[in-house]
């Protein structure tokens, strides 16, 4: 049973896959002009840095403002001539432009350009607990989500209810419980329509994935 769920799980995978990509050729058909032009949303990827992430924030010409920083548990990290900065939540470019006007007065010009990437995403993390095969914490270092989530956590076994998963995640006003239905992701009848309809949700830094 345990190996006929993960089996089913990656064909899954596979079929998510593909209809992201029918998606995309079939708006490129429709209007490739636009679509070459302008991202429908460029944002969609984009990675928020997490406490516990490594980064690296460089100074073009100045190499005495070269750093690999690893993002404090409460979220910040310190810069030369800048201070402490707030970095949990926000994306790369968003650091970029901190930094760049804390050090305006170090320059009578243009401040040099200052470039920020994530050198290991390891602050993120979530866990999953209840019934699957191997419950705990996990750092993917990527974006995932929810049935990827569980794959990780040596997948669902055999008596777990896959339509009463609940996501228990913390926001600024506390935390808040996502229940999710993925019962009929096994199903022939109801995978596809479930993977079109992207039910599947995305797991977020400091997650718990409760399976009951």
């Amino acid at each position: 049973m345990k190996n006929f769920i993960l089996a089913v799980m990656l064909a899954l995978f596979s079929v998510s896959i593909q209809a992201q990509a029918t998606d995309q050729n079939s708006e490129t058909a429709v209007a490739p002009a636009p679509a070459a032009a302008t991202p429908a949303n460029p944002n969609q990827a984009a990675y928020r840095i997490n406490a516990g992430d490594d980064i690296e924030v460089y100074v073009w010409g100045e190499s005495r403002l070269q750093r690999q920083i690893r993002v404090l548990p409460d979220g910040t990290f310190s810069f030369p001539l800048v201070g402490r900065i707030e970095a949990e939540g926000k994306l790369p470019y968003e650091i970029e432009a901190v930094v760049s006007k804390g050090l305006e007065n170090q320059y009578r010009g243009q401040v040099p350009q200052v470039t920020v990437s994530v050198s290991s995403p390891t602050g993120l993390q979530f866990s999953v607990m209840g019934r699957v095969n191997s419950p705990g914490n996990f750092s993917p270092g990527r974006y995932i989500n929810l049935l990827e989530a569980l794959s990780m956590a040596g997948g669902p076994s055999q008596f777990a209810d896959l339509d009463g998963i609940s996501i228990v995640r913390k926001t600024p006003q506390g935390l808040v419980t996502i229940r999710t239905r993925l019962g009929g992701l096994f199903k022939r009848s109801g995978a596809a329509a479930a993977v079109s309809k992207r039910a599947i949700p995305n797991i977020q830094s400091g997650d718990t994935v409760i399976v009951p």
